[in-house]
């Protein structure tokens, strides 16, 4: 538990105002999944439609239906045997396809590490083979297909497909049609792919900069600034034809905790939490937000009884329904994460998940045990049925808006025509020059002149790639400049540079006409202070860049000019680059307000700040 320094809140408060198909065509013989739409504009008839498809399912079929889950393999009916043996160990089935068969899931998320995303022709094939499975059921319902693509340092789906600055970068950019258009290309993507529901964008207004699990995934500090953004996003996802989720209710910004890894506690009072937290997700609802990701979070002053909010009726169903007036899907945070798992058993976890006010119950650590564990308690009458069809409505009603019960396949075609497609990665890059910030430029260093400074150094930390498709970023970083024109040669320091390798750097800047440092998370204690102090000794200009959070410049000194790229991917460094060498102007603006290292409650660099040229 942990409680907030008060003046630190203060200033930041004040700152802010079937079988298988080979190809991904699916055999347009496939059975409808539902009887045919009803007339436009005709809203009873497509309730009783879909009230007709809940009253066909057995309860273990309602059951599924809430249920969001992991699968390992990167096909639905054939996956390698190193998936198979993963499925087999924790859930029991061998494949995507027997998933559905035995639990009835009404959806699967996406990840990397289950191999569910190699390419973009093979995520299309996933998808469809999904759906194939799906419609194979007694009763057939097409699988809501979800990820994590929150673009900046959360993407599941890599290149080739287009890869677009992360929420805080956006922020930097400050404008609505940037935020709406970096969306609008991220939708119309996964949409291609077959993945029809984003985790994102992140609501949560980044209070705390040493939070370790938000970050620079928020759009900012500024609770209306954000707001705007979260809003130009849900337009341009939903737009695209993709269902938005507004994450983290009711808040994660302001923490010192990551709820991965334990159960965070937010002190806001009722009004702290209505000025800073909430105004994001009142105006992803206004937005007409299809979905909202509650957060494994502890917010007494909203439920004095301590449960994580998305245990919490109280919060769900008192605020986010009652209060805020939303009514459409509202989907748990991972059920595997710590957070939600300290207070109760895994058994227990999903159901009072249902009764706090949730519909979609994503990954629990073990399915089968929560499978079992829901359908116990309808058989049990400790959740009545009709609470369950509630939910299934829901996710029905939004699965039908989607277009997913008139047709759930993709094409070979529509992944050829709109993924990574060079009008995006044109966009992406333009978006991106929109979002880097110049922070410090003594002496008017920058932009880098070629006749003066052509020979670099770039050196830096190297963090693993978000989706695994990208960097690392100081040979990104080197290699753009290069390709404006300088010579530059990379060499990698880690985040937490040893003796050994900042002497090697140290060395390597000999003779060099500048030095760029790529920082990483620079703290009071870091290495990486060390590593910019002695390359500054050296007399050789250094320009530092930060490649994740925008507080690094607070914990450095002596260095000539500072940017801040907001994240690592290939997108940010390439911008970044053409900012030091002149082909772009820093158009961003802090998003934040970065404070004194020696005295939080001072701010260095207000919200707003941002040097141009």
């Amino acid at each position: 538990m942990h409680h907030r320094a008060t003046s630190r809140r203060t200033v930041l408060a004040a700152t802010a105002a079937a079988a298988a198909a080979t190809g991904v065509t699916a055999p347009r013989a496939a059975a409808a999944p539902v009887p045919p739409p009803a007339a436009a504009g005709d809203g009873d008839g497509e309730e009783r439609r879909l009230a007709r498809i809940v009253s066909r399912m057995s309860l273990e079929e309602k059951v599924g239906q809430l249920f969001v889950m992991r699968v390992y393999g990167h096909s639905a009916t054939h996956p390698d045997q190193a998936d198979v043996d993963a499925n087999l160990r924790e859930i029991g089935v061998r494949t995507a396809a027997e998933l559905i068969a035995k639990y009835h899931v009404g959806g699967i998320i996406y990840f990397a590490w289950a191999h569910n995303t190699r390419d973009p022709h093979q995520i299309a094939e996933l998808s469809n083979g999904i759906q194939r499975a799906a419609l194979a059921q007694r009763t057939p319902v097409p699988v809501l297909v979800s990820t994590d693509q929150e673009h900046g340092i959360v993407a599941r789906v890599g290149e080739p497909a287009t890869l677009l600055p992360g929420a805080m970068a956006l922020g930097a950019s400050g404008a609505r049609d940037v935020a709406r258009r970096a969306a609008h290309i991220a939708g119309a993507e996964l949409a291609a792919l077959g993945i029809r529901q984003n985790y994102a964008p992140v609501a949560d207004v980044n209070v705390d900069p040493a939070n370790p699990v938000i970050g620079v995934r928020s759009f900012g500090a500024d609770p209306r600034a954000v707001a705007r953004m979260v809003a130009a996003q849900v337009k341009g996802y939903q737009g695209a034809g993709v269902a938005a989720t507004a994450k983290h209710f009711p808040g994660h910004g302001d923490t010192t905790d990551d709820s991965h890894t334990k159960l965070p506690y937010i002190h806001h009072t009722r009004e702290e939490w209505e000025t800073l937290d909430a105004p994001p997700f009142r105006s992803a609802i206004a937005a007409g937000i299809d979905s909202v990701m509650t957060a494994h979070i502890v917010v007494p002053s909203l439920d004095p009884s301590e449960d994580p909010a998305t245990l919490s009726r109280p919060i769900l169903t008192g605020i986010l329904r009652e209060r805020l007036g939303y009514d459409g899907v509202v989907v748990t945070d991972s059920l595997g994460m710590e957070g939600v798992r300290t207070k109760y058993g895994d058994d227990r976890v999903p159901v009072l998940a249902l009764k706090a006010g949730c519909d979609q119950l994503l990954n629990p650590p073990d399915l089968d045990l929560a499978w079992n564990a829901v359908l116990d308690a309808v058989r049990g009458g400790e959740i009545d049925e009709d609470r369950l069809d509630e939910s299934i409505l829901r996710v029905l009603r939004l699965k039908a808006r989607l277009g997913l019960l008139r047709d759930p396949y993709v094409t070979r075609e529509g992944v050829d025509r709109i993924v990574g497609k060079q009008a995006h990665l044109d966009a992406a890059d333009r978006i991106a020059e929109t979002t880097t910030t110049l922070l410090l430029n003594e002496g008017g260093l920058l932009p880098l002149n070629r006749l003066t400074h052509r020979d670099l150094l770039v050196v830096g930390a190297d963090p693993a790639s978000p989706s695994g498709t990208t960097g690392p970023p100081t040979a990104t970083l080197a290699a753009a400049l290069t390709e404006l024109g300088f010579t530059a040669t990379a060499l990698s320091t880690g985040t937490a540079p040893s003796t050994a390798r900042i002497e090697q750097a140290v060395a390597a800047a000999a003779g060099k006409d500048a030095v760029v440092v790529g920082t990483y998370n620079v703290s009071a204690g870091s290495a990486q202070r060390t590593l910019v102090a002695r390359l500054v000794a050296t007399g050789v200009p250094v320009v530092t860049v930060a490649i994740r959070n925008p507080y690094d410049i607070a914990h450095l000194t002596g260095q000539r000019a500072t940017l801040a790229a907001y994240a690592w991917t290939d997108v940010e460094l390439r911008a970044a680059a053409r900012v030091i060498a002149g082909r772009a102007r820093p158009e961003g603006r802090l998003p934040v307000p970065v404070q004194r290292a020696d005295d939080p409650s001072r701010v260095l660099y207000p919200i707003g700040y941002g040097l141009s040229y």
